[in-house]
């Protein structure tokens, strides 16, 4: 049990490490040469950025979830379908990234981030009652994963062709 309770204090001087070793490839951006080379470098920075930010999301839920069904207060299934979505669209989007096409996040995407993120902030907090069959997060987790299978359907469709160019 303190071990658990420890984790979290643990967070706050890993993300501290992460900013101060990524300190060093940020200065050698900015230093790497001429003005002329400064329009690349930003847009190497903002595709960083934006990698990074969709990135981080996906760990924060996916993390979030598998503790959440270590202490019992999210189920399995509902972890792996939305962990198995977040591994499809980042490989997804690695396809597509690869032909040079932009992979623009749609509504559902981001329904889906910010109805993941309300449905594990309840599970933490367990607040509400029994609303019928189940609590509150609970019917938020299942919210999320319905939402979460509908955007991926979605991206799927929206770059199905992506896929289908390697197949013969």
């Amino acid at each position: 049990m303190i071990a658990r309770a420890a984790a979290p204090r643990s967070l706050l001087p890993a993300l501290t490490c992460a900013r101060i070793l990524a300190v060093p490839a940020v200065m050698a951006l900015i230093l790497a040469g001429p003005d002329h080379a400064s329009a690349y470098t930003a847009a190497a920075i903002v595709k960083l950025g934006s990698f990074l930010d969709t990135t981080a999301d996906k760990l924060l839920v996916s993390g979030a979830l598998i503790a959440l069904v270590d202490v019992g207060r999210a189920s399995a299934w509902i972890a792996a379908i939305i962990v198995g979505r977040e591994l499809l669209i980042l490989g997804l989007r690695g396809v597509v990234a690869a032909d040079g096409t932009v992979f623009p996040p749609s509504i559902w995407g981001k329904l889906k981030t910010n109805v993941q993120f309300i449905a594990i902030f309840l599970a933490i907090v367990q607040w509400g009652n029994d609303i019928g069959p189940l609590r509150l997060d609970e019917w938020a987790l299942l919210a999320a994963a319905v939402i979460t299978v509908v955007s991926a359907v979605e991206y799927i469709a929206r770059f199905s062709s992506a896929l289908r160019e390697g197949v013969n």
